[in-house]
């Protein structure tokens, strides 16, 4: 229990050493207030499940449930339900714990929900599954003024108005780049609610993405460029930080195989992407440092996005990402069910 915060892992021992696999899902919500209207919406005002997660949790208690039915018998199984996955922070402290640093997994596994493609379909990268991101602050400092004598002062006004203009313009600039990059602004702020007194701060909030690492550094520098000499051009002091930070997570090809074979033991659709998803996934923590893969869930073409006010998990999936994770169990650590 609290294994990076508060995270929970269930471990299954099997009767013979072999190999150890570790399957993921997350426990968090997000801060999105619920629109839809059924007997199991969130009861918590600005908290739901927006993401799926519940659907997620699920699918993994279902696997719990099924495995004492089953025979293990080689390695051990990890049934990890993480917290903190929306803010990249979770995986990371798990991976850092004391209490999983000696669980040693060989194979780690994760799934996802995602609108938009056939519902119970398994969607694959042999590749990057999904971009690296992390969010950028950018605070500017000037100087506060009576609004009757705005010459006294050094508003920051200009300068955002100016720094958010030009970080949209940099991932236009596909010459500049590998692959895909994205910069989003997702919040702004300048001043005080007072209309005598000029404003003496701003503040720039700023998703940076990215499939390759080398174009992230690039963006980063660029971005950083543009605040500090527009913040030298208005007279500003200015500081840059980072929160929210995730790798791009990269599949490993061997481990993409045992989905794919999963995939075709339960007769599913298989939709193999060409180009990673453009949202982040903190799991890129653990394939960074074990072998493993994610996969997705298609969730259905009508579904609303993930992170919509009216997104709902379809409980429809719960049965296909438990014959997932039976199978890819099966497939490496010897189960067999009884007869």
């Amino acid at each position: 229990t609290n294994i990076g915060g508060f995270g929970l892992a269930f471990i299954f021992n099997g009767k013979l050493p072999g190999k150890t696999v570790m399957l993921r899902a997350e426990l968090d919500a997000l801060p999105i207030d619920e629109v839809n209207d059924f007997d199991y919406k969130s009861k918590k005002k600005n908290i739901s499940h927006k993401c799926g997660h519940d659907g997620h949790m699920t699918i993994l208690s279902g696997v719990a449930s099924l495995i004492p039915t089953n025979r293990l018998f080689e390695g051990k199984i990890i049934l990890l339900f993480q917290p903190a996955e929306e803010t990249g922070k979770g995986a990371f402290n798990v991976i850092n714990d004391k209490k999983f640093i000696t669980l040693k997994p060989d194979y780690v596994f994760a799934l996802h929900n995602i609108p938009g493609f056939p519902l119970g379909s398994i969607v694959t990268n042999d590749n990057i599954f999904s971009s690296s991101s992390k969010g950028m602050i950018a605070e500017l400092k000037g100087k506060t003024s009576h609004a009757a004598f705005p010459e006294h002062g050094i508003s920051p006004a200009f300068a955002m108005a100016s720094i958010i203009s030009e970080l949209k313009k940099i991932s236009k600039n596909k010459s500049l780049f590998t692959r895909f990059v994205l910069i989003t602004i997702i919040h702004a702020s300048l001043g005080e609610e007072a209309f005598g007194t000029t404003p003496g701060n701003a503040r720039i909030m700023a998703t940076l993405r990215s499939f390759e690492e080398n174009d992230m550094i690039k963006l980063t520098q660029k971005a950083e460029k543009i605040v500090k000499n527009t913040a030298q051009k208005y007279s500003l002091g200015y500081d840059i930080s980072y929160t929210d930070k995730f790798l791009a997570t990269y599949n490993n090809k061997k481990c993409v195989e045992f989905i794919k074979n999963a995939t075709l033991q339960n007769n599913y659709q298989l939709i193999d992407t060409k180009e990673p998803f453009r949202w982040s996934e903190d799991f890129s923590y653990f394939t960074k440092n074990y072998s493993g893969a994610m996969f997705g869930l298609g969730a259905g073409e009508g579904t609303p996005d993930l992170h919509n006010s009216n997104y709902d998990f379809p409980d429809d999936l719960i049965e296909h990402g438990v014959n997932m994770f039976m199978s890819i169990l099966k497939i490496l650590s010897n189960i067999e069910t009884k007869q």
